[in-house]
């Protein structure tokens, strides 16, 4: 591991906001991809991402059990698992920028899909016109959605987000939900990963060195959620889904 001290700053950074996606605002999940981008390669960012990614997974999960709703999970799981097995075919047959707009695309889908829905919802006087019709299909469709762009590019964040704040949790329920979510999500990629090449002994040793940073990410999301309102909660999430669309599409 030969690194300036600046990409070890931003390797650190990166680590933190790992940790503080997972307890605090989730929508900050995109952003260490941006980083970790700026100090190597998109394959090579998923297999030093992943276990990091599960350490913190093992910190919200622990603090939000209490809040967490199995049915969601368990409604999304089976597809996410083909998204997977879709990314893993992907991955070794196109680029990282192929990769990053593919990503870009249906995130910018989605956000779509999520805006016109709560636009139909105010239309409607509360009433989401899509809540009685479309919610299985919604799940498949985020499900498969964030298999794939976890294993292609660590950005099923943004997915998720969109898909639970459409399902209307309040912040607590989100974060346990989201939480459990993904500690099944990120286990299950690690055949595949493996059989990728992406993890290795220098990426677990760069893990290790990293894992600090992502605990104390980790508290202050914890310590910010007990500060931050349903309402604010919900719309800065909704922005920086936003922010990572148009970044993946137009850099």
């Amino acid at each position: 591991m030969h690194y300036d001290w600046w990409q070890w700053t931003l390797l650190a950074l990166g680590a933190g906001i790992v940790g503080f996606s997972k307890t605090g605002i989730p929508g900050f999940g995109i952003l260490f991809v941006a980083v970790f981008a700026n100090v190597m390669p998109a394959r090579q960012a998923t297999g030093v991402v992943l276990p990091l990614l599960m350490f913190g997974d093992l910190f919200s999960v622990v603090l939000y059990r209490r809040h967490l709703e199995w049915r969601q999970v368990w409604r999304l799981f089976p597809w996410t698992f083909a998204g997977v097995v879709l990314g893993w075919l992907a991955l070794g047959r196109i680029n990282d920028a192929q990769t990053t707009r593919l990503v870009g695309g249906i995130l910018a889908f989605m956000l779509g899909l999520h805006v016109w829905r709560r636009a139909s919802s105010v239309e409607g006087g509360g009433q989401d016109a899509l809540s009685l019709h479309a919610t299985p299909v919604l799940a498949a469709t985020c499900g498969v959605l964030a298999g794939f762009t976890t294993l292609v590019a660590n950005a099923a964040g943004p997915v998720m987000v969109l898909y639970l704040l459409s399902m209307r949790l309040g912040k607590m329920e989100f974060l346990g939900t989201s939480a459990a979510f993904f500690l099944l999500l990120n286990w299950t990629k690690v055949p595949f990963v493996l059989q990728l090449g992406l993890i290795n002994t220098d990426s677990l040793a760069l893990n290790l060195w990293l894992a600090p940073a992502v605990i104390g990410g980790a508290l202050l999301g914890r310590w910010v959620i007990g500060r931050i309102e349903q309402k604010h909660f919900e719309n800065t999430a909704l922005a920086l889904t936003a922010a990572a669309t148009v970044k993946l599409l137009v850099f």
